[in-house]
């Protein structure tokens, strides 16, 4: 179950992760400003984690298998409808809306549902971590593998060789198949969905994880999205920028993993303090060594340390608070705000590019997040919460 949700996690993010590659061949062929490539993309992050609410409740009830099947089939869809859509409206529809709703039942919240029911609680955090080291390997394996589909045949070939390799989730859904959840574990269930979202939205340490989060997908879409047509500003290769994204992949495999497995020993609330304050450090001094490929090299690898460590640690905080039975859609309810977090950083990027010129604001606001989002994690209470069972729907 954990390798199929792994290799679910790998296809998926992989893909998504090369998106900042087609930025400037789009754009130069359909003559789109970057704000309107950009715009898509925020779209398509808002879908992804509007959707992924949903997709998570129908998970939580149904099972995951059916949810990656239909995201599988409309990650084809959308990736194909990208390659031939010839207005700004239908780029939206496709990159933004399909593909969006696509990764909402192909990644995170819906494979930590899974695991969160399958796992013991005492390896959670570190089966967490293999699954989101997964993801980054994705990134690694797929961002080169993009490149060079786009540079052999074209960006628009490229999408559609993407879009038939989506559907080998389809076989792969088929290691989540829970067939006694119907059946068993949902008659067991504590809650109901209306006072599980009650009780999360009043707890003041949901609301502080929520505002972590987004800070976390403003900073990592808007890098992994600009941070290729930055390099090229800047007068460095493509070939920077490639090797650049997948570096982030590579060592956020190695920073994933080590941050499920701390999560298990030390506090998760001090393991994400740490990731976005290093962040905003990292972000700090990128921006004053004078850029070179190897800056780029460096920036990339200590990025990816805090890539996407943030997800093991805020997930598993969900689960030890909340519980297991509802941990797709409250997970979905998180990933929301880093979407709208991500809608914000990928859109703003290319607002303000079109407007000033520079990238250099956007990266300001990055670092002021950052040490934010370090500050809202401390006070967040890890501890289960204590229910009062007269008050608990069934």
């Amino acid at each position: 179950m954990l390798l199929c949700g792994a290799a679910i996690v790998t296809l998926s993010m992989g893909i998504r992760h090369g998106f900042g590659l087609w930025l400037q061949p789009i754009t130069q062929s359909q003559n789109w400003s970057r704000e309107t490539f950009a715009f898509a993309i925020a779209i398509q992050n808002l879908v992804w984690g509007f959707t992924g609410i949903f997709a998570g409740m129908l998970a939580d009830r149904f099972g995951a298998f059916k949810v990656i099947v239909a995201g599988s089939l409309l990650y084809a869809l959308g990736l194909v409808g990208m390659a031939t859509a010839t207005t700004p409206l239908l780029f939206a529809m496709t990159a933004g809306v399909l593909i969006g709703m696509a990764q909402a039942g192909t990644t995170y919240a819906v494979i930590y549902g899974v695991i969160g029911r399958n796992i013991p609680p005492h390896k959670r955090s570190w089966a967490m971590g293999v699954a989101a080291a997964a993801g980054s390997f994705g990134q690694f394996l797929m961002v080169p593998t993009e490149g060079f589909l786009i540079n052999t045949w074209g960006w628009q070939a490229a999408l559609l060789v993407l879009g038939a390799a989506s559907l080998m989730m389809i076989p792969l859904a088929w290691g989540l198949h829970e067939p006694g959840l119907t059946a068993s574990f949902v008659t067991r269930r504590e809650q109901s969905v209306l006072h599980a979202l009650k009780e999360a939205f009043k707890y003041p340490s949901f609301q502080l994880l929520m505002a972590g989060y987004f800070v976390c997908g403003f900073q990592v879409v808007f890098i992994g999205v600009h941070m290729p047509s930055y390099l090229r500003d800047k007068g460095l290769s493509p070939q920077v920028a490639g090797y650049a994204l997948a570096l982030i992949g590579l060592f956020n495999v190695f920073g994933t993993y080590a941050a499920g497995v701390l999560g298990q020993r030390m506090q998760k609330k001090n393991i994400l303090a740490f990731i976005y304050l290093a962040r905003a450090v990292a972000i700090s001094v990128f921006l004053w060594l004078p850029l070179t490929p190897l800056s780029v090299y460096i920036f990339s690898s200590v990025m990816g340390l805090l890539w996407l460590s943030t997800v093991p640690p805020t997930n598993a905080a969900v689960a030890q608070i909340f519980g297991v039975a509802h941990l797709s859609m409250l997970s979905g309810f998180v990933f929301f705000s880093h979407q709208i977090g991500s809608f914000m950083g990928v859109w703003l990027g290319g607002y303000l590019y079109d407007h000033t010129g520079s990238y250099d604001l956007v990266w300001y606001i990055a670092i002021g997040l950052g040490v934010l989002a370090a500050l809202l994690n401390l006070p967040i209470k890890e501890a289960s919460i204590v229910r009062d069972p007269a008050l608990q729907g069934t």
